[in-house]
């Protein structure tokens, strides 16, 4: 199935908790969610930075 904006929110929410539980302080990750799977970056964008907000986490997006 493909992710929908909620199915993404989940998913981060549950990568902030495991970086969080595990000492992780850097993220790198394409745009995920954007290519064939169709969401819209700036939307995803949007609802990472929301989820991210409260922590001392980097996030490096990388474009190929």
């Amino acid at each position: 199935h493909k992710p929908t904006y909620e199915t993404m929110r989940r998913s981060l929410e549950a990568m902030k908790t495991h970086c969080l539980n595990n000492g992780v302080t850097d993220i790198s990750m394409p745009r995920i969610g954007c290519g064939l799977d169709g969401l819209d970056w700036n939307k995803v964008s949007e609802i990472l930075g929301e989820v991210f907000e409260d922590t001392d986490i980097n996030i490096t997006v990388y474009t190929l």
